[in-house]
């Protein structure tokens, strides 16, 4: 399962990246908002700049709901860095949108993903990615894990190429229910995928390690 990581913070970005297990990233408006990224020029640069960090994919999301603002924008941001995936909202002009990427090359990541029919229709359009929201639909008393497993067995199923990226990971426990469930990606915040490392057998087990080497050699 690849680990991308869900901010627009370089830092953060450089922290995982450095870990080694970092595999892509994950961006939208509201992470560029909250960094202090504004206007289009600032953005496009932030967006290199996560590109020359991590070796692996960077989804960038474009900014319009209608048909042809998509196409435009999306080439704009495909035309940035070898690296850059263009994100799409999975809408009636998405879909179309993420037809004509596919069909001229251009990898994409269906967001905003709610259910299995979105996910099919994603995939029948030729998505790179499809991205469920898992905790979005939690926070609606939904089972957003349970859809992943809905969405990898039809992928399976019929053979469709398209990957799935679960995002809106809120928890360490969210990563490891997606790992169960089959999902090909998660996208969470640093300290979820830093909270696989933590365990208290592990902190007592050093603590007893460094105790006994001490009495051995003071």
């Amino acid at each position: 399962m690849k680990f991308f990581i869900d901010t627009a913070n370089l830092s953060q970005i450089k922290e995982a990246q450095d870990l080694g297990v970092l595999d892509g990233v994950t961006t939208n408006p509201s992470l560029m908002a909250k960094e202090g990224v504004k206007g289009q020029q600032n953005i496009l640069n932030h967006y290199k700049a996560i590109c020359e960090i991590v070796d692996g994919d960077v989804s960038a999301e474009v900014i319009a709901l209608d048909y042809e603002g998509m196409i435009t924008e999306g080439e704009i941001l495909s035309a940035l860095h070898p690296q850059i995936v263009v994100k799409v909202p999975i809408t009636k002009n998405g879909i179309k949108a993420i037809k004509y990427f596919s069909d001229k090359g251009i990898r994409t990541n269906c967001t905003l993903v709610f259910s299995a029919g979105q996910a099919l229709l994603a995939a029948k359009a030729g998505a790179t990615y499809v991205s469920p929201f898992i905790g979005r639909l939690d926070d609606i008393s939904s089972d957003g894990v349970e859809l992943i497993y809905k969405i990898v067995e039809m992928y399976n199923y019929y053979g469709y190429q398209t990957e799935v990226l679960a995002a809106s990971v809120r928890h360490t426990q969210h990563i490891l229910q997606c790992a169960e469930a089959g999902a090909d990606v998660i996208t969470a915040p640093l300290d979820a995928i830093l909270g696989l490392l933590n365990h208290p057998l592990t902190d007592s087990g050093l603590e007893k390690f460094l105790a006994d080497y001490k009495k051995v050699n003071g």
